[in-house]
C-alpha cells in the first residue's frame, strides 16, 4: 500500500529510452542507450538495467539482431558449405544464393526473401511477408521451381528457415543441393547481401516507404528494372540481357 503512490522507476527510465531510441531510429543497442542516458541526462545506471527496462517494454534494437535457432518439432538441419565462395557460375541456374532482409516501414517491418542466380546476377525468385517464417522461404522456391536445373546449389546462411524440416524436404523434393555458410561468416553469402546492399541503397533509403503495400511496390518496381534495364558495370549487360546471351549462343 505505501509503494503504491510512488511512480514506477522502470516507467520513467523506459520513457527516456524511448526519447533515446526515437532520436536515432531505434538502433542503439543497451550499451549505447547507458552512454547516451548518462551524456544527455546524467543519469548513471548499470548496462544489465538498461537492458533489462529494454526487453521490458520493447525497446531493443531493430538491426543487427543476432538470430537465435529455432527448432521445428525435433529437426534440425545443417548442411556443408559447397559454394565455399566461390561466387562464379558458367551457366544460368547453376549456382544460386538465397536469404532475407529486413525493409522497415513505419507501419513495421516488411521480410523479403530472394533468390539470385549468381551467373548473371538475376533475381530469380522473391517474396514478401510481415512474418519472417519458414512458409516466406518455401514459397520464395516454390516460385522459382520452373528455373530449377540437375545438380543446382542452393546457398543460404544458418538462418533457421533454412535448417528448418520443411526446408529439408523441399530441397529434397526439387533435386535441389543444399549449401550454407559457416556460422558467423557472412561473406559465405556475400552475393546475396550485395543484391540487398543494392536494392536499400538505391530505392528503399530514398523513398522511405511508409507502408507495407508502398514497400511491396517499390521492390516489385526496383526488381524488375534491376533484372530488365539496370546495366551492370562488369558485362555492360543487364542481367536479363546476359541470361539471354547464352541461350543466344
Amino acid at each position: 500500500m505505501k509503494r503504491m503512490d510512488k511512480p514506477d522507476k522502470d516507467k520513467i527510465i523506459a520513457e527516456l529510452i524511448s526519447e533515446c531510441q526515437a532520436k536515432v531510429k531505434k538502433t542503439y543497442g543497451y550499451r549505447r542507450v547507458k552512454i547516451w542516458l548518462l551524456r544527455e541526462m546524467g543519469l548513471i545506471i548499470n548496462h544489465k538495467a538498461v537492458l533489462r527496462i529494454m526487453n521490458k517494454y520493447n525497446l531493443l534494437s531493430e538491426i543487427r539482431r543476432r538470430r537465435r535457432w529455432r527448432k521445428f518439432g525435433d529437426s534440425m538441419y545443417k548442411y556443408e558449405n559447397i559454394l565455399n565462395r566461390n561466387f562464379r557460375a558458367n551457366r544460368p541456374n547453376q549456382k544460386w544464393a538465397t536469404d532475407i532482409s529486413y525493409i522497415f516501414t513505419k507501419q513495421g517491418i516488411l521480410y523479403l526473401s530472394m533468390i539470385r542466380d549468381l551467373y548473371d546476377n538475376f533475381v530469380v525468385a522473391y517474396r514478401t511477408g510481415t512474418d519472417q517464417t519458414t512458409n516466406l522461404v518455401s514459397e520464395t522456391i516454390k516460385k522459382a521451381k520452373k528455373e530449377v536445373a540437375n545438380g543446382l546449389i542452393l546457398h543460404s546462411d544458418q538462418g533457421f528457415q533454412y535448417t528448418s524440416q520443411a526446408y529439408n524436404a523441399l530441397t529434397k523434393e526439387y533435386s535441389i543441393l543444399p549449401s550454407m555458410s559457416r556460422a558467423g561468416n557472412p561473406l559465405d553469402n556475400a552475393v546475396a547481401e550485395n543484391f540487398f546492399s543494392i536494392l536499400k541503397t538505391e530505392c528503399i533509403n530514398p523513398g522511405k516507404p511508409n507502408t507495407f503495400e508502398e514497400a511491396k511496390d517499390m521492390i516489385n518496381e526496383y526488381i524488375n528494372f534491376y533484372n530488365y534495364e539496370r546495366i551492370q558495370l562488369k558485362t555492360k549487360l543487364t542481367p536479363y540481357e546476359k541470361r539471354c546471351q547464352l541461350i543466344a549462343s
